[in-house]
């Protein structure tokens, strides 16, 4: 399953550039994960500051 971003994000970038498959893009208020490309490998959980990914 996809890993998703929850409203805690604070939309800082760090996910973005850690997301071995450019997954990961800014969208309205919030960083966003493509659920079609994402591979669920969780790097973005690692480097987020608020823990807004998360796996489901």
């Amino acid at each position: 399953m996809a890993y998703k971003i929850s409203d805690e994000c604070i939309a800082c970038g760090a996910c973005e550039s850690e997301c071995p498959v450019s997954a990961i893009s800014e969208g309205d208020g919030k960083y966003e994960i493509d659920a079609d490309t994402c591979i669920d490998c969780g790097s973005c959980a690692g480097v987020c500051p608020v823990g807004a990914p998360s796996g489901e």
